[in-house]
């Protein structure tokens, strides 16, 4: 790992831990020395990054100084907050890490007295009622909505009956306890979703729709906005 690579990892660390962080920690963290870890710091400082503390101690992070403020007021930061502690809470495992980095970035790029405020903000996420598991890859099915792949996977129906899908993954929503995959089914030939939990058996294709995925999705946004109680003798959107 490069010299800058392990700064900008230290630098992530520092953002995300809860401070005080010794540095045994994110020696531990960042399977590197001691010594090591006490030479970056003073590196930091010397770039402008305010940490407080020393060896023995433990480390905080007052103001990345690298990094220019951002401008919120403080209902959009509760906004921010609260929809960050929400996908913590209901998102799947690796969307709610990445719910944890992004608060310790804000927390890291904000000026002190607003990064005080994200710290101990009034509102908060709790979910008592977890949501079914999904049946395939979240983070798979994401990336290739992104990259514009089909898919193809098993599909259970509420009634039980399994059939294979092949689909155009345009977006996934989240219902109160499921998320549901928006999608234009190739069997069907029209546009479905399909709730996760319900989903089996994931391929990723090389056929790629690009770039149809944002007026796919727009259209098919539409239609539900419409119809959305439309009749399973007609378009019913939900499979």
């Amino acid at each position: 790992m490069s010299r800058t690579a392990r700064l900008f990892q230290l630098m992530q660390a520092l953002r995300q831990s809860a401070p005080p962080v010794r540095a045994e920690n994110l020696a531990g963290e960042m399977q590197v020395s001691l010594r090591t870890i006490y030479r970056d710091i003073e590196s930091l400082r010397a770039l402008g990054a305010v940490i407080d503390g020393e060896a023995g101690f433990g480390y905080t992070l007052i103001e990345d100084a690298t990094l220019p403020p951002l401008g919120f007021d403080n209902e959009e930061l509760e906004a921010l907050v609260l929809g960050l502690r929400e996908v913590e809470q209901t998102g799947d495992p690796s969307l709610a890490d990445a719910a944890r980095r992004a608060l310790g970035k804000l927390k890291g790029r904000l000026p002190p007295s607003q990064s005080h405020r994200l710290q101990h903000a009034v509102l908060s996420a709790r979910r008592f009622k977890k949501r079914v598991k999904t049946g395939v890859d979240p983070r798979a099915l994401r990336q290739a909505a992104w990259d514009e792949f089909s898919v193809a996977f098993a599909y259970v129906d509420k009634e039980g009956f399994t059939t294979k899908r092949s689909v155009d993954p345009l977006g996934i929503t989240a219902l109160d306890e499921a998320q549901c995959l928006l999608a234009y089914c190739h069997l069907r030939e029209d546009y479905r979703a399909f709730r996760l939990d319900r989903m089996r058996d994931l391929v990723v294709n090389s056929d790629s729709f690009r770039p149809k995925r944002v007026p796919m999705l727009r259209e098919f946004i539409e239609r539900i906005r419409n119809d959305p109680f439309a009749s399973a003798n007609t378009r019913n959107p939900f499979a």
